[in-house]
């Protein structure tokens, strides 16, 4: 009898790079990833910050997407940080490898702990995350590897939030992805640290409700928050993404700030 596959090597953006990622256990990454990452949108040399990055997904498909962007990887699992570092090492990623390292660290931790652990003040042009995301009452899993990355915490976005704020310039742009229900708490986390909100919901189909949201917000920005046309994943009695949406899903588009 063959061996049990415990992990499988995963191709994005048609072949654009790949991840290898565990299988039947922990998170497996997909278009939640993809979605964040169109959030970047800039052409210029920059350095991005992919906090709770797994096994790199999000953070390769900017460095991917933008040739001249430089992303680095912070995860506290050593178990997923070692499939990020095996990611970038993958031949078929050899296009981007000198621009994207691992750090392992703990998102929020705070002041010269966070210093030390190499999420250093005001470096990044641009944060994104997809942090855990089911409310602690949720049914947990018997995979530890996986609740840790699925299990939101109390306070979860006010830490994460604020690392993000230190470790980006100022002007930077975080870009999230999470449930509705997050919205609140989202927006308090920003607090007086970024401004310029925008939120677009995202909606299986038409006519059904949001699953997830996508924030932006900058950092010292006074704008006000602004809410977005909503996002259709899927064409209407089908399965086949819409012709947006699979653009961001192969790394072909950007989503733009209006």
């Amino acid at each position: 009898m063959a061996p049990a596959v415990s992990e499988t090597i995963d191709a994005f953006h048609r072949g654009g790079f790949h991840i290898v990622q565990p299988k039947g256990r922990g998170h497996r990454s997909g278009m939640d990833a993809m979605l964040l990452a169109a959030l970047v949108a800039d052409d210029r040399t920059m350095k991005v910050a992919d906090l709770g990055a797994g096994a790199g997904a999000a953070g390769l498909a900017v460095a991917s997407r933008l040739p001249r962007a430089q992303a680095v990887l912070f995860e506290r699992s050593s178990e997923m940080a070692d499939y990020a570092r095996r990611s970038i090492a993958l031949p078929d990623n050899a296009h981007m490898a000198g621009r994207v390292s691992v750090v392992e660290a703990d998102v929020t931790l705070t002041a010269k702990a966070r210093n030390d652990a190499g999420l250093l003040d005001e470096v990044f042009h641009h944060v994104i995350m997809n942090p855990p995301f089911n409310d602690a009452g949720d049914r947990k899993t018997p995979d530890s590897l996986k609740a840790e990355a699925h299990a939101m915490t109390e306070g979860l976005f006010e830490s994460w939030i604020r690392t993000a704020g230190a470790i980006m310039i100022p002007g930077g742009q975080l870009s999230l992805i999470a449930r509705p229900e997050s919205i609140a708490e989202i927006i308090a986390a920003c607090g007086r640290r970024f401004g310029g909100i925008e939120i677009t919901a995202i909606h299986p189909r038409q006519g059904e409700n949001a699953v997830r949201i996508l924030v932006t917000a900058i950092k010292g920005s006074r704008a006000r928050l602004s809410l977005r046309a909503p996002l259709i994943m899927h064409e209407e009695g089908s399965h086949k993404f819409s012709p947006l949406v699979d653009d961001f899903n192969n790394g072909r588009a950007a989503y733009e700030r209006l």
